[in-house]
């Protein structure tokens, strides 16, 4: 009686030990999810999207080598190459897919209906055309928005408040960033209540940002917003460089990019969109439809400063605006 009871026991604890998640409740089943990213490896480790989608899966039930099989692939920053990849993906037959953005996501919708696809961290995904509302997707897409269109108008306003003479702002954006013109939209609309003008350069490269710091220089501009996209969010130390030797006033949407040398940065937490889409893949792997699971909009937006970037600059931050950031980098 006594071996029996022992035996039970320790059967307990071993199953107790196990990380359990609904979705996880066979031990013979294995999930199979796929990882899209305009992104390389390197730079998607740096900014933990990946690595936290992963663990977050784990915390559910969900372990590598295990019962789930991660399918990463990566465009190395070659739009042209996203195509093939999200065709690959989708030939896999997987049970969902995450989609690291705006262009990867638009990627996968044109190549299947019917394979549930998870956004990780899309700007507008209604004016994109990824679903018909944030309640209602109606589709096989759902997952999260990083309200990059909503905060855009914060960060001027923020802007505008750090440079009381601020006049003329220029707007870095990706043409190839199919969110980017709302943005954009929204960045103008409320350039009319502070009173400054909207002077929108394009790049597509590292090579191109140098020429477009230039013609920020050129249309007078006191200060630029960095919108977030994939490439951007990569090379936020040139840019933070570039801003800097040109004597800009530089406002990102992510952390990184003030720690990298930015002067303020107001957005988002990129790695935690990425921890909340292994919720959506954990409810589609429990049967739920995309078409019912609402796109979720963050509640924590960060406010970030860079007090030595703002000291060379030779800008006084006030203390009222000081108190209200998230962090300071001194």
């Amino acid at each position: 009686m006594m071996m029996r009871r022992r035996k039970f026991l320790t059967a307990i604890a071993a199953w107790l030990a196990v990380p359990r998640g609904a979705g996880a409740q066979s031990d013979t089943k294995v999930w199979r999810v796929g990882y899209l990213s305009v992104s390389t490896r390197s730079n998607d480790i740096r900014l933990e999207s990946s690595v936290v989608f992963a663990e977050a899966m784990r915390e559910l039930g969900y372990v590598e080598g295990r019962n789930l099989v991660i399918e990463r692939r990566f465009a190395e920053f070659k739009t042209d190459r996203l195509p093939g990849l999200a065709a690959e993906l989708v030939d896999l037959k997987l049970d969902a897919i995450v989609a690291a953005g705006t262009q990867p996501t638009r990627a996968l919708q044109r190549k299947t209906t019917t394979i549930p696809i998870v956004m990780g961290s899309v700007g507008d995904p209604v004016a994109s055309g990824f679903v018909r509302s944030l309640a209602k997707p109606g589709g096989n897409i759902t997952g999260l928005s990083n309200l990059a269109v909503d905060y855009s108008a914060k960060q001027l306003e923020l802007l505008r408040s750090l440079l009381p003479k601020l006049r003329r702002v220029a707007a870095l954006v990706n043409p190839t960033n199919g969110s980017h013109p709302g943005i954009l939209k929204s960045l103008q609309a409320a350039s009319q209540r502070v009173h400054v003008d909207i002077a929108p350069v394009e790049a597509r490269s590292l090579e191109e940002m140098a020429a477009a710091f230039e013609a920020m220089v050129h249309e007078h501009a006191g200060a630029v917003v960095v919108f977030r996209d994939p490439l951007f969010n990569s090379k936020v130390d040139q840019i933070a460089g570039f801003a800097s030797r040109h004597r800009l006033a530089s406002m990102g949407g992510l952390l990184e990019f003030t720690q990298a040398g930015g002067f303020a940065s107001y957005g988002t937490n990129l790695s935690a969109n990425f921890r909340r889409a292994a919720i959506y893949v954990d409810k589609i792997l429990r049967g739920a439809r995309p078409a019912d699971l609402p796109v979720e909009q963050p509640t924590t937006i960060e406010f970030a400063i860079n007090l030595k970037t703002a000291k060379r600059l030779g800008i006084a931050v006030p203390p009222r605006i000081l108190a209200r950031a998230d962090k300071v980098i001194e």
